[in-house]
Order: structure tokens, then sequence, then C-alpha cells
């Protein structure tokens, strides 16, 4: 399985940012797929997850503001991001795994940097 994020950039402090993954490969294999996220001098942070039946998890910190979906036509996950604070900056990372909880994928970073 292949992962190619895209979408991240610079934004004001409020404003919005959609993330997207597309996936190829054996993704019949796949059944949940997540974002996470890296600041420098930080471990990753798990951020948001999606299952292939729709049920979608996140951490407290975007709970409201961030929202993971998924086109199965399309097999891209996408990570919409509302209200971004400078607090959000990080490179952010679309993660693939056959069991939840388990991440097998991962594709390369996308930077995100909220100005304030």
């Amino acid at each position: 399985v292949q992962l190619q994020a895209s979408g991240g950039g610079l934004v004001q402090a409020g404003g919005s940012l959609r993330l997207s993954c597309a996936a190829s490969g054996s993704i019949f294999s796949i059944d949940v797929l997540g974002w996470f996220r890296q600041a420098p001098g930080t471990l990753r942070e798990l951020v948001a997850t999606i299952t292939s039946v729709g049920s979608t998890n996140y951490v407290d910190s975007v709970k409201g503001r961030f929202t993971i979906s998924r086109d199965n036509a399309k097999n891209t996950v996408y990570l919409t991001m509302n209200s971004l604070k400078p607090e959000d900056t990080a490179v952010y990372y679309c993660a693939a795994g056959k069991v939840t909880g388990q991440y097998d994928y991962w594709g390369q970073g996308t930077q995100v940097t909220v100005s304030s």
C-alpha cells in the first residue's frame, strides 16, 4: 500500500485547510486510516482515525474543529481542519492499518503552519 499526502500549507489562525491522502496498492486489506502529526521536539501524535465502516475518533484537542472522512471510490482520506490554531502547526502524516491501532503503512508528511 502506498499513501500520498497533500494539502498542507501556511494559514493564519482561524483559517482552514484540507489535507488529502490517496491510497494505492493492496488497499482491500486496509481497515483503518489515520492522520498523525508531529511538531518539532515532540512525539508523533494521533489526531484522527476512521475505520472501513466509517467509525471516527479524534484527539481531544481537535474535536469540533477537525473532521476526518474517506471517499472509498477515490481511495482517499481527508482531514478537514477548521479554526486552526498556532499549536496545530506540525508535519501531518497519513497512515493505514489492517487492524485498528496498528499502522503498517505511512505516507510522506505534509507541513501545516498556522501563523498567529
